[in-house]
């Protein structure tokens, strides 16, 4: 045993380090690592079944954290992507799938469980895919989330649905196992509520780390423990176990906890899927499975695509959300073992369905990491407003903001908050979309274009705020403010000194540097850490701004010359010192 481990650490550090030099994401590494170390390839692994049962608890880490970050109030927010989109997109997808396979010669049972357990995704796969881009928050991956948690939720049924497809009956009458089901929940809801916060509490006390780790994963296997015994999916069980503690003040030390355990095991659940990869099969029917594999990625993303587009999603999106879920779930593994189990699939049926999916699992992390480097660029810088950023809907506003960012956002907020209208431009169409979920009025188009600052009013204006991130930009639409309405009174955001020197020769004086004031209340709370007063350290900080703040008007008349800004920077530092070592022994 301890010889497999070693071989699956040395495949996963070598092949998932070579996947992330790539630009592909480290789950192709794993799945690569788990083809070329498996039965399939040189053979240095060939008990799968040894790890299989180890790995699949970074499924159930993974459902656990989602479950921990899925707050009651967020599940009823998302209802509708949840249960609309999800729905939507399960129906078509194994509608569409069910009648292709028993066109194909399949009967209508195995057809039906073959379509609607290939119409599943990898919660797996997508949500590690996108998040280690950055893209969970966006629309794109707001929306593949709520589809996999319906699928998730989804699969409860289909597994259940098996042996009654097949013309089997439980010997377990209905009512014990209703019971059955009521009553894991139920333990579970009670036990989070009552037990687990006076547990974690005790344990806290001990101030023992490696105790409170133990413990976590203790709740994650004695949830979907509790789930198995009532015949439901394990990682139901430990996704229920996450959604119950997910108002407690432990969340995040519980996050923080677990996520080591999910990441490696999530990454051996990837390397098993690899393994058991019966490439035998595709060997002796290569061009079937193919057609199968890229039918089903292409399908699934076809689908996906235009229920993006009615969902409301722009182009670039949907693009993304297509791509995401394209490939098969780890869920299909079970329900295709079940249904082989009782009869409603043929065994040559199961293995290519088995294949499809693994091979699917492979091949959807390459098309996406091609789309992002190659399509994605193009498709948001040639991006369409979408319906709901109509410039027509623009009416005259005093303040006009450029960029409604996370900076711009807190401007928009607080005008809001006084009553004072506003309209925002930005060009990035999933801000917008965000913003405009959360009443907030704002329209795409790029600032830096006249005739769209124009639409939005600058005319008649009397503020415009460019908090714009990119420093370019910034320059671009104060120059455009300058020459085309000069009564407009523009406040600028300055990535650094030279952007505010670069304002400062257009005019434009009231300009903040982005990180400036956020930096000295931080510095203001470590002055009064270290042991000055509250009193001392506001009026140190008042004290260096001021200073600061004329050195930047000072050296604006020499701020291209490096050497002499070096020079008065020193001179200024040092008089600051000075000044402080002064007022100390005052």
């Amino acid at each position: 045993m301890l010889l497999t481990v070693v071989i699956l650490l040395a495949a996963a550090v070598l092949l998932v380090s070579l996947s992330r030099r790539l630009g592909i994401g480290s789950i192709l590494g794993y799945l690569v690592a788990g083809v070329l170390i498996g039965p399939s390839g040189l053979k240095l692994v060939t008990d799968v079944s040894s790890i299989a049962d180890i790995s699949e608890l970074g499924v159930l880490m993974l459902l656990f954290i989602i479950g921990l970050e899925l707050r009651p109030t967020r599940i009823w927010a998302m209802r509708r992507s949840v249960f609309g989109l999800g729905s939507a997109q399960v129906a078509v997808t194994g509608a569409v799938i069910s009648l292709v396979v028993h066109l194909l010669g399949a009967s209508w049972v195995g057809a039906v469980i073959i379509g609607f357990g290939l119409a599943l995704s990898s919660t797996a796969i997508v949500l590690p895919l996108l998040s280690e881009r950055g893209l969970l928050p966006l629309a794109s991956g707001r929306d593949s989330f709520a589809v996999l948690l319906f699928q998730d939720l989804a699969s409860i049924p289909l597994i259940a649905l098996v042996p009654i497809l097949a013309g089997q009956h439980s010997t377990t009458p209905i009512w014990l196992s209703t019971l059955k089901v009521v009553g894991a929940i139920g333990t579970i809801l009670l036990a989070g509520r009552f037990l687990l916060r006076p547990l974690f509490a005790a344990i806290g006390g001990t101030k023992t780390r490696e105790l409170f780790t133990a413990t976590a994963l203790l709740v994650v296997a004695a949830g979907a423990a509790l789930a198995g015994a009532a015949a439901l999916p394990l990682s139901l069980g430990a996704f229920a176990a996450g959604v119950v503690l997910a108002e407690s003040e432990y969340r995040h030390e519980l996050q923080a906890d677990v996520e080591p355990f999910e990441g490696l095991l999530l990454g051996f659940f990837f390397m098993t899927v690899g393994m058991s990869a019966n490439l035998a099969l595709a060997f002796r029917e290569p061009l079937v499975i193919a057609v199968w594999v890229l039918g089903l990625v292409a399908g699934k993303a076809v689908i996906a695509y235009a229920l993006g587009r009615l969902r409301g999603q722009n182009n670039a999106s949907a693009v993304r959300f297509g791509l995401a879920i394209s490939q098969g779930s780890e869920f299909a593994f079970v329900l295709f073992a079940a249904a082989l189990a009782v009869g409603a699939l043929d065994k040559p049926l199961a293995d290519r369905a088995t294949l499809i999916v693994a091979l699917s699992m492979l091949v959807s992390p390459v098309l996406f990491a091609l789309s992002e480097a190659r399509l994605m660029p193009r498709l948001l810088k040639t991006a369409k407003p979408t319906p709901h950023s109509n410039l027509r809907e623009a009416k005259s506003a005093p303040v006009i903001i450029c960029g409604f960012g996370r900076f711009g956002q807190i401007v928009g907020r607080v005008l809001l908050s006084r009553g004072i209208a506003f309209n925002a431009l930005d060009s990035e169409p999933d801000n917008v979309e965000q913003v405009r979920r959360f009443g907030l009025l704002a329209f795409y188009g790029d600032s830096t274009r006249l005739d769209l600052l124009r639409a939005v009013g600058a005319e008649t204006a009397k503020v415009l705020v460019i908090a714009l991130p990119n420093a370019a930009d910034v320059i671009k639409v104060a120059e455009l403010a300058r020459e085309h309405f000069p009564g407009l009174k523009v406040i600028a955001r300055a990535r650094n000194r030279r952007t505010a020197h670069l304002l400062m020769d257009l005019g434009v004086d009231d300009q903040v540097r982005e990180t400036f004031f956020s930096s000295l209340k931080l510095t203001e709370i470590v002055l009064t850490q270290v042991g000055l007063s509250d009193t001392e350290a506001r009026r140190t900080v008042a004290t260096f701004r001021e200073r600061d703040e004329q050195m930047l008007i000072d050296q604006h008349a020499f701020y291209e010359d490096e050497a002499q800004l070096v020079q008065t920077s020193a001179q200024a530092a040092e008089e600051l010192r000075t000044l402080f070592e002064a007022d100390t022994s005052t």
